[in-house]
């Protein structure tokens, strides 16, 4: 990736001094006269904020969502006004720390709110008409799941430790995230393709994208620090539908062997088939698990739902053996903390997926691939043009007009320690093969 975008015509000096003028007023003169309630009546674009008397997330996160892809050239324009607007933070002394003695949620009465709703109006999100009071109320409320929305967390509006930590990191290092985020957008190359995947490893989700725009968005697990996704731009030239999972040695000899002398039905329980150098079955009864050496077999799980793959393993070229799968694990991607692969990447309603991946390829509708899924009958599926995959590592970004999104540094690469809030916690660490993670349990 060592080619450059094409920077959006313009000139940083003027645009920087724009925002910077529109980010300084929105800091200024955080003390109010009058209380909430009376900023609320007479704003005279109370409008904009009705919807926070019933804040509720999923209005949140279409103001904070949008089908502009992570990589689009317009964003550049964005983040560069977003580095404007934190220069002018940073400029005019940052913004407060919350440190409250009690969680805070709506409803709760506290002084430490006053200085939430500081921070809130100093990021933007939340309107200097909501006024600064104690009260943590609806309009706090909708503006904690902005926030959150901003920054990938669960939307429900009570300052949890997660949200705690993602607030409290200081508007200068959050300034340095967004400078090293447009130094990757720059490093990029430039023609990713009409139609091409995205992986964002940082988001943890996938982007389907067409003609410059978001056709889907799944959710995704990621490789962990010690067993990392790798960044690389290739091509998707397969789809396999009910995709066989076949054991590395290290596994059979680490994991699966162990595994038969507790319990000589595990094999059979998995549908994991044993089958020697010509080709022949092997029963797993005739074997001496209690050998020295593990047994010179190939060790094959069956198509189907218990699979670690599932009902799809979707092929890229990539000298790490990393591709993207189905999993048999849905509740992973319900996790906040979805980087615990060893490399690969588990997809959520992949089946959508493989729909837009194989639209060009003839003979593949949503209902021949469900019948062939449904067969449980292994289909490797080539399609009829490649589809580029452009794998990222994307930190800090802005799709929406100053709606900045930041995310976890989760293998700790933009040089500042609090930006690695959640990477690890609660993972265990695991060193092996990619294929460690598919082992059947």
């Amino acid at each position: 990736m060592s080619h450059k975008f094409e920077l959006v015509a313009l000139s940083r000096r003027s645009l920087l001094r724009g925002a910077a003028t529109a980010a300084m007023s929105a800091v200024a003169g955080t003390a109010m006269a009058q209380t909430a309630i009376d900023e609320v009546i007479n704003a005279p674009r109370r409008g904009n904020w009705d919807d926070q008397f019933d804040a509720k997330a999923s209005r949140v996160t279409a103001a904070v969502n949008s089908n502009t892809p992570i990589l689009s050239e317009s964003n550049q324009f964005n983040l560069l006004q977003a580095i404007g607007d934190y220069q002018a933070i940073v400029a005019n002394g940052g913004w407060p720390q919350v440190n409250p003695g009690v969680k805070l949620k709506i409803g709760v009465v506290d002084p430490s709110v006053r200085v939430l709703r500081q921070r809130l109006m100093i990021s933007g999100d939340l309107a200097r008409s909501a006024g600064v009071s104690d009260s943590f109320d609806s309009y706090v409320d909708g503006a904690v799941k902005r926030f959150q929305a901003r920054h990938g967390l669960p939307e429900d509006g009570v300052l949890g430790e997660f949200t705690l930590k993602a607030m409290n990191v200081s508007a200068d290092v959050r300034l340095q995230q967004l400078n090293k985020n447009m130094q990757r957008f720059q490093e990029m190359k430039p023609d990713l393709g009409s139609r091409y995947v995205l992986v964002n490893i940082p988001a943890a989700y996938v982007e389907a994208v067409e003609n410059d725009r978001v056709a889907l968005r799944n959710t995704a697990v990621v490789g962990r620090i010690d067993r990392p996704t790798h960044a690389i731009s290739s091509k998707i030239y397969e789809v396999i539908l009910n995709p066989y999972w076949t054991a590395p040695r290290s596994i059979i000899e680490k994991d699966i062997v162990p595994l038969m002398r507790k319990d000589p039905t595990y094999l059979t329980r998995n549908q994991i088939r044993l089958f020697d150098g010509n080709g022949q079955e092997v029963a797993p009864e005739t074997v001496d698990w209690n050998a020295e050496k593990a047994p010179n077999l190939m060790f094959r799980q069956d198509p189907g739902k218990i699979n670690a793959m599932s009902s799809t393993k979707i092929n890229f070229h990539n000298p790490n053996n990393e591709y993207m799968h189905d999993t048999p694990q849905q509740g992973l991607f319900n996790k906040l903390i979805r980087f615990e692969s060893s490399g690969c990447i588990r997809v959520q309603n992949v089946r959508d997926l493989n729909v837009w991946l194989l639209k060009e390829t003839p003979g593949w509708s949503r209902q021949e691939m469900e019948r062939v899924i449904a067969s449980r009958v292994n289909t490797p599926i080539t399609l009829a043009q490649e589809v580029p995959v452009h794998i990222v590592y994307i930190t800090a970004w802005s799709a929406k007009d100053r709606v900045v999104q930041f995310r976890d540094d989760i293998y700790q690469l933009d040089g500042y320690q609090e930006l690695a809030l959640q990477t690890n916690i609660g993972v265990e660490q695991i060193s092996g093969s990619v294929e460690d993670d598919l082992l059947p349990q």
